[in-house]
């Protein structure tokens, strides 16, 4: 069961509302109004951070007990999604032990990344849709983007990450498995062309394939899709002579569990750490 963490917020809020009803606020000072709120801010800032330490742990036992069942050795990563949340919440993840954020908007990520910067250790992932006059803001902060579906694409990262501090860029390729008009994400016919140039660049290394199947009420929707993201992952190995598998980044909130067992070695996963999300911002 998800960890109450609205209940706990909305227990603050209404102890806020009591707490002030007691105060005359028409005469009370801005001191004494303060002397109020910021105990009850400190006690939400808790509630808050319980609540995401709860989730994350129950996530992370969600992901090692969906490899035991698929006799899996070792357990896929977690991308922590935190399109849409304020630097706080990935803070206070930060503080229960992840180290991975994905998010979808390059000015986001780059406010976050310049808001945290004092957390040593955090990896950000980009992993929405990428303009290419997006680039040049996002390579001195991020090193890994999930959703490369074009080879112009590939050949910008490497052109605007010369200068920058990252000795490489790992790039997955967005795969458009279901071949859905309105998402992004290369053909799978297509792949070989984006994996080959970024094999051409000078500071990128393929490490592996993304997709996001179509919405479906039903986990079990997902199953062949990520199916099928293995298989062009596995011959795109044989067909470029890789010695090692490819990264598999497949499997979100509703459905991260039928992922593990298909093979996905990275999960994102947003609404079960950190709530649901605001209203989409724009890039």
């Amino acid at each position: 069961m998800p960890f109450p963490a609205n209940a706990l917020v909305f227990a603050c809020l209404r102890l806020s509302a009591a707490q002030a009803a007691t105060a005359r606020l028409s005469d009370v000072s801005h001191g004494a109004w303060e002397r109020v709120a910021t105990p009850l801010r400190k006690r939400h800032a808790r509630l808050l951070m319980d609540a995401i330490a709860a989730k994350l742990s129950a996530v992370k036992a969600r992901i090692e007990e969906a490899s035991k069942r698929a006799g899996r050795e070792r357990a896929p990563a977690l991308v922590a999604v935190s399109k849409g949340h304020p630097a706080g919440a990935i803070r206070e993840a930060f503080a229960a032990g992840q180290r991975v954020f994905g998010e979808n908007y390059v000015q986001e990520l780059v406010a976050k990344a310049a808001e945290l910067r004092d957390l040593e250790g955090i990896e950000w992932h980009f992993i929405g849709h990428l303009q290419r006059n997006k680039v040049k803001d996002l390579v001195p902060v991020c090193h890994v983007v999930h959703a490369v579906d074009r080879a112009e694409l590939a050949t910008e990262i490497d052109r605007r990450g010369a200068s920058a501090a990252a000795e490489r860029f790992e790039l997955l390729i967005e795969v458009n498995v279901a071949r859905e008009p309105q998402k992004h994400g290369c053909a799978p016919e297509q792949v070989a062309e984006v994996a080959r140039a970024i094999a051409a660049g000078k500071k990128l290394a393929l490490r592996g394939l993304m997709t996001i199947p179509p919405a479906a009420d039903d986990p079990e929707a997902s199953r062949p899709w990520f199916r099928e993201l293995a298989r062009l992952a596995a011959s795109l190995k044989e067909e470029l002579g890789l010695s090692a598998p490819l990264d598999l980044s497949m499997g979100m909130s509703h459905d991260f569990e039928v992922a593990v067992a298909e093979g996905a070695t990275l999960v994102r996963v947003g609404t079960d750490i950190f709530g649901p999300r605001p209203a989409a911002r724009g890039a």
